[in-house]
């Protein structure tokens, strides 16, 4: 299973690009990962939300191919555990050949058209974080799923 993170716009804080790298590194040990970043629009002051999600929808969709099973990290989406989390991994691996592709989106979320390629939505958490630290929560998250997959002491219960 190969799974690609695709993220609108870079990691700025050096704090954090380093936590993001810490998890990436060990996630090598557990399956093929792929961090794509799409850059920020330029120009935005002279666009509407609308015509931003429509123009960062475009950049995402074209990074996704027919058989990728999507997942939207979006605060309306299934709330997990650690353990919920790990086991849907876990059946998402066993019963689908298909590429996960889990997507933070721009500023303003998503746009319509990517709601609707998304096979499913995965909030991390009720509360609001900055796009930039999301990255980082996912990447630990995914590695602690992993860890509990393959019955490592990484995740305490």
């Amino acid at each position: 299973m190969k799974i690609t993170f695709i993220t609108v716009g870079k990691t700025e804080d050096v704090y954090l690009k380093e936590g993001i790298e810490k998890y990436v590194k060990r996630l090598k040990h557990y399956t093929k990962l792929e961090m794509a970043e799409i850059p920020e629009l330029k120009n935005t002051k002279a666009l509407t939300e609308e015509q931003q999600k429509a123009k960062e929808a475009e950049l995402i969709l074209k990074k996704i191919t027919p058989l990728d099973h999507v997942i939207l990290l979006d605060e309306n989406g299934t709330e997990f555990t650690s353990v919920q989390f790990a086991n849907y991994l876990n059946k998402r691996s066993v019963t689908s050949s298909a590429n996960l592709i889990f997507v933070v989106g721009g500023p303003y979320g998503f746009d319509d058209s990517v709601y609707q390629r998304a096979n499913d939505k995965i909030s991390l958490s009720r509360m609001t974080f900055s796009h930039q630290m999301v990255r980082l929560f996912f990447t630990e998250q995914l590695y602690r799923a992993f860890s509990i997959i393959k019955g490592e002491p990484y995740h305490h219960q």
